[in-house]
């Protein structure tokens, strides 16, 4: 047997080790667990915010300002998931119609939403002066789709800058805060559900339970 022949074999061998390394049950665990997200175990008072908070982490768009995803993305999170709003592309929106095509990717309800009149400007300035990588509407510096992470220091650097980082605010508390908000507003249940795409209405009954308005004529003034 020749040297290149027992090299061959060796890397041969090398390979079939990895591949039962890889096709073993701890490497598929291991690789799922690395795909998942670590879950946002930051201590909170509260895991929803108040629209005045929502407020101050979403202001206005000054004049003369220059165009920003930070209101976009913010405002898509407050309707979808994060997972959800990070897949969302210019196609999904008809800005004339005021129209916002939601695709659930997590076993939600699909719908369309009304879009409001600040958020069609906010859109419409980010398309034509923003960065464009594909259709992606939330693109990286690097020029690539933006990851969930990056979505997390934006709302930390916002929280701080406006003192709320004592909340230790996340995406999803955006979308709590939208949920919360219908319930303050006195909307029914229903339609709180099919706004948000929950599927089983065990999801929504959260926000009617959180809202004070309930109790609301149990007390003389």
């Amino acid at each position: 047997m020749t040297l290149s022949d027992e090299s061959a074999r060796a890397k041969l061998g090398r390979s079939r080790t990895f591949r039962l390394a890889e096709d073993s049950p701890i490497a598929q665990r291991r690789t799922v667990a690395a795909r998942r997200r670590k879950p946002d175990l930051r201590p909170r008072d509260r895991e929803y915010l108040t629209p005045a908070e929502v407020e101050r982490l979403i202001p206005r768009p000054a004049r003369g300002a220059a165009a920003s995803a930070t209101p976009p993305c913010f405002w898509l999170c407050s309707r979808t998931a994060l997972s959800e709003a990070l897949r969302v592309h210019w196609n999904h929106f008809d800005l004339d119609r005021s129209i916002f095509h939601v695709n659930r990717v997590r076993s939600g309800a699909s719908g369309d939403h009304r879009l409001r009149g600040v958020e069609i400007r906010g859109l419409r300035r980010l398309r034509r002066e923003g960065p464009r990588a594909g259709d992606f509407i939330f693109v990286s510096e690097r020029g690539g789709p933006l990851m969930s992470r990056a979505v997390q220091l934006m709302l930390d650097r916002v929280a701080r800058r406006v003192g709320l980082e004592k909340l230790n605010v996340h995406p999803h508390s955006l979308r709590h805060a939208c949920g919360y908000y219908l319930a303050q507003r006195g909307a029914d249940l229903r339609l709180i559900q099919a706004y948000l795409g929950h599927r089983q209405v065990r999801h929504t009954t959260r926000y009617v339970q959180l809202s004070p308005r309930r109790f609301e004529g149990l007390w003389d003034d």
